[in-house]
């Protein structure tokens, strides 16, 4: 992913309660025609087009109704449908923040900025992440062998402590605002602590349910 070359702007899909993180899955049902102009374009150029977070009800001017910060993803994978709709799957690739909304297109499209991820100090790195995954198994550790096995699976890819709070995020963290937060924290050691502390949290209430 290290050599994609991110446009300067982009379609952009407004969505209620949805947060993609970079390295996450996202699957979609595109039926609007608005985004199924979107997909077109997109297919038919670079493949990309980011998500937003929808922060109230749709508005003419998208920056009055959605986050500042979203994804850009990349669709791995698209099969239009005989009604002309598409299921698709986009894989989040990086952090953007919507700088210019433009009102030239049929759908909702803006300039973007990367926004980059940032821990320090580096040598503390290895530290990081030895308590996100320790957080991680103890949020896990009822679960059946075969999920634990998938989920250290997928942690065991992380080569940095941000890649591994994206992936904790995009399958832990379920509170559509808190997922919003932490997208937005640029800072990955302000992140760790508040994931972690949401998985003991999470844990403690299936702990408490099951007594």
């Amino acid at each position: 992913m290290s050599t994609i070359h991110l446009p300067g702007s982009c379609g952009v899909m407004l969505l209620p309660d949805c947060t993609l993180f970079p390295h996450g899955g996202l699957p979609l049902h595109i039926f609007e025609p608005r985004y199924r102009k979107m997909l077109e374009e997109s297919l038919e150029g670079d493949c990309f087009f980011a998500v937003a977070r929808l922060t109230g009800k749709e508005k003419a001017d998208p920056s009055a109704c959605t986050a500042p910060v979203g994804t850009i993803g990349l669709v791995r994978a698209s099969r239009e449908q005989k009604d002309g709709t598409s299921q698709l799957l986009l894989h989040g690739v990086m952090r953007v923040r919507f700088t210019e909304w433009h009102d030239d297109h049929p759908y909702p499209y803006a300039s973007i900025e990367p926004v980059v991820s940032v821990f320090a100090p580096e040598k503390q790195a290895q530290a990081a992440m030895r308590t996100l995954r320790g957080s991680v198994e103890d949020a896990i550790r009822p679960l059946p062998e075969e999920v634990k096995e998938g989920v250290f699976a997928l942690l065991d890819r992380a080569e940095d402590p941000a890649l591994m709070t994206d992936i904790v995020c995009q399958q832990f963290i379920h509170e559509p605002d808190l997922r919003q937060d932490l997208l937005e924290m640029e800072s990955v050691g302000a992140r760790i602590p508040v994931i972690c502390e949401y998985l003991r949290k999470a844990s403690r209430a299936a702990e408490a349910a099951e007594d």
